[in-house]
């Protein structure tokens, strides 16, 4: 180095430090994220009180909701015959992002529903109305329709391609502060959290009025949209889940189409298949979904599938966990055959159903059989600590099982694996049950040093118990 010349020190960059540098992936997405504003029109006193007003827009404008009051609580400087008015009230904000340059944009249905008024502001500042083309409320997402062209628009991602413990960032507006950017890592995929979704569990910063925001990957691709939190204050406390950009998605595309969401049916109740049953059953692996119930006249009914099946695989694809059956069913356009592969006493067999299409609300319940007869012979199994009595023939056509025996009393290791009096047992140890005198034998037959199964129906559903004999 010559003398006189100063050394250029230069910082490393973030990529040369090992760190993300999330301010391309900004610029670039940035302008198509969007603000949404909802309103409803409600009964309101007008007040004369100015502070009383000014309160209101503090919360409204950090908070997304008006102050809440108790019904009937008046507010300062009202008097009870104050003039009321029908006015627009802010009901909450939200986030979303342009899915096309022609205007569409997809949010979350929980942000857009029962608005009256749905006020679109993008990254630039201008606002449009913006008119819901349709939500979906089982997978919580919604597309709108703006009047402007030339819009930005995202890029979908590949979910399949996702990782756990990848980079992500969330760009939307917590407490209406639009713009605001979030960044995390994937913290696992397909989380069930009891809905037709599996969530992208994340720990990205995700707060009140982030919902329908874009989650981006590394590559500036949308791989879902932020929906859900888990909290116990309300705010963000480490858990985020976002809706696979692919199964929201096929929503949107129906909901642009046709304003609605056709699902597929097969009219089954289903149950998880734990390690300890798939071990009694003879099963491989804990997979697959357990049939808890058929609906009498439903495709799996016709089809021929039975309580205690296990649905292996559906129309091809494999069911690894329970919640995977529902939502390979809801994807089944209705009208279409698919095949089953269950797993039922031991054996394999496939079956072909005509996918149904799901009804907005639920079926009507089934009425319950007819009590018992009082002269039932019942047979005491101690080794279980069960009585059980033959039902009879009007019984089993109310029910429409073949065989099974009721539960007339349960002690012991019954009533501590929580069998109780009214239960029917269709089978035991993967054999079918078709009478008090054969459930003695078949249970004379187990091995007493193992947990043995038993299939047992109570009400609509039947779930596999396991039991431990009494040495």
């Amino acid at each position: 180095m010559g003398t006189g010349q100063a050394a250029a020190v230069t910082a490393p960059s973030a990529a040369q430090r090992g760190l993300p540098d999330f301010a391309d992936l900004v610029e670039q997405v940035g302008p198509a994220v969007v603000n949404i504003r909802t309103t409803t029109k409600t009964q309101v006193a007008r007040s004369d009180n100015p502070a009383d007003e000014e309160m209101q827009e503090f919360f409204r404008r950090f908070f997304g909701v008006p102050v809440p009051r108790p019904d009937g609580q008046q507010r300062r400087g009202q008097t009870p015959d104050a003039e009321e008015q029908e006015t627009p009230r802010p009901s909450g904000v939200g986030s979303g992002f342009i899915v096309s340059s022609d205007g569409y944009l997809m949010t979350n249905a929980h942000v857009v529903d029962g608005a009256q008024e749905v006020i679109v502001r993008l990254n630039d500042k201008r606002e449009f109305k913006a008119r819901v083309v349709g939500a979906d409320k089982r997978t919580d997402v919604a597309v709108l329709k703006i009047d402007a062209t030339g819009l930005p628009a995202v890029r979908f991602g590949n979910v399949d391609r996702l990782r756990v413990g990848e980079w992500v960032i969330a760009i939307g507006s917590p407490f209406d502060l639009d713009n605001t950017v979030t960044a995390g890592i994937v913290s696992a995929k397909a989380r069930d959290t009891g809905d037709l979704v599996p969530f992208i569990q994340t720990d990205v910063a995700i707060n009140p009025g982030n919902s329908g925001g874009p989650l981006i990957n590394m590559r500036g691709e949308v791989v879902g949209i932020n929906s859900q939190i888990y909290s116990r204050s309300g705010g963000y406390m480490g858990i985020s889940f976002a809706i696979p950009i692919d199964e929201a998605g096929r929503i949107a595309e129906q909901l642009r189409s046709t304003g609605r969401v056709v699902r597929g049916r097969i009219g089954v109740q289903i149950g998880e298949v734990t390690r300890e049953v798939a071990e009694s059953l003879g099963l491989p692996k804990a997979s697959g979904a357990l049939v808890r119930g058929v609906e009498s006249g439903s495709p799996a009914d016709k089809a021929g599938l039975e309580a205690g099946d296990i649905v292996t695989r559906f129309d091809g694809k494999p069911v690894d966990k329970w919640n995977d059956l529902p939502r390979l069913v809801g994807a089944t356009k209705p009208g279409s055959k698919a095949a089953l592969q269950v797993f039922r006493r031991g054996a394999t067999k496939d079956l072909t159903l005509v996918v149904a299409e799901l009804e907005p609300e639920g079926t009507a319940k089934a009425s319950k059989p007819d009590a018992p007869s009082s002269a039932e012979a019942a047979t005491s199994i101690g080794v279980l600590g069960l009585t059980v009595a033959d039902l009879s023939d009007a019984q089993r056509r109310q029910l429409k099982i073949k065989g099974g025996v009721r539960v007339t009393a349960a002690d012991g290791p019954a009533a501590k694996a929580g069998l109780r009096e009214g239960d029917l047992i269709l089978s035991v140890a993967n054999s079918e049950v078709g009478s008090a005198r054969q459930f003695e034998q078949l249970v004379g037959r187990i091995d007493r040093s193992k947990p043995v199964n038993l299939l047992v129906r109570r009400g609509e559903w039947a779930q596999y118990v396991l039991i431990r004999p009494e040495r």
